[in-house]
């Protein structure tokens, strides 16, 4: 949603990702709340393409800023606040043009390297890239192993992750990395598995679409299903640690949930999936209430 996507959780999946498609905004905050903030010009890339309207907040406030990408538009406007009470304060947003971003980088590389003229480099689109020219290999890079990706993606909720791999699913299948497609093939594996089609009801790769309708049923279903492969430990592993249980989070707007593995004091192992959907309050009190009803498998 237009909210998300200029902040680092919504980056979008690009043909080139660099970074994680995103990049880190340094404020300086005012002595006092409702003090205009700067931006420190000195460490913070793409400045000149930002519209701060992110003023100071109350001490020990976090970060309360958000990233507004305006599309069609080089600019973006940040609003909300940053605690005062400290010298610098940073967030993270949407690097929209990681493809531009790399060539910077690699600019500065190669000069630094001295293999060439670093102003000659230039980041062509796929379709133009069989032009004519001189092409000499000085680097080759290996993705990491898919436990390493999907470790990260579950430990961190690197949103990105997910939007690239279900692109990746269907690259690997048609030869085309096409979201739709992706999740085409996601529902109709399920699908052969057993599963209602009607119980996964997905529009992206990471779950960040408020359009996303899944029960809690058949995110059982497919727990269940992961602790019977040969790479479970890794999948495992990959999960994050809440309550003293082996749990994953999930946070949109007035929505909260977890799902995982738990083995209970007396030997009692339990694959569960908790969901509130339209809660109201704070998330933080919520979860309390939540970590109660979980605490019951203890």
């Amino acid at each position: 949603i237009y909210e998300d996507i200029g902040n680092y959780y919504g980056a979008a999946s690009k043909s080139l990702n660099w970074h994680e498609n995103q990049f880190d905004i340094t404020f300086i905050p005012g002595e006092k709340e409702g003090d205009n903030t700067q931006i420190d010009t000195t460490v913070t890339f793409g400045w000149k393409y930002l519209i701060n309207n992110c003023k100071t907040g109350k001490k020990g406030s976090g970060d309360n800023a958000y990233v507004y990408f305006l599309p069609g538009q080089s600019e973006s406007v940040i609003e909300g606040t940053v605690p005062t009470g400290v010298k610098r304060f940073s967030i993270s947003a949407t690097d929209n043009t990681p493809n531009l971003t790399f060539a910077s980088s690699f600019r500065r590389f190669a000069s630094a390297k001295q293999f060439f003229n670093g102003d000659h480099v230039n980041v062509i689109p796929p379709i133009n890239a069989y032009y004519k020219m001189r092409k000499d290999t000085i680097y080759t890079h290996y993705s990491p192993s898919l436990d390493s990706i999907i470790y990260w993606f579950n430990k961190k909720s690197i949103n990105l992750y997910g939007e690239a791999l279900v692109k990746t699913f269907a690259y690997e299948k048609i030869g085309f990395g096409s979201t739709d497609t992706g999740i085409a093939i996601v529902r109709k594996f399920w699908k052969e598995k057993g599963l209602d089609e009607d119980e996964l009801n997905i529009y992206d790769g990471s779950g960040l679409s408020p359009l996303n309708r899944v029960t809690t049923h058949a995110q059982v279903e497919i727990l269940k299903y992961a602790k019977t492969k040969n790479w479970f430990p890794y999948f495992l592993k990959s999960l994050p640690e809440y309550n003293g249980m082996t749990i994953k989070s999930g946070t949109i707007s007035d929505v909260k949930g977890f799902c995982g593995y738990h083995k209970s004091k007396d030997g009692k192992e339990y694959i569960f999936s908790f969901l509130v959907n339209n809660y109201s309050g704070k998330s933080s009190q919520l979860v309390g209430k939540m970590y109660k009803v979980l605490d019951e498998l203890k």
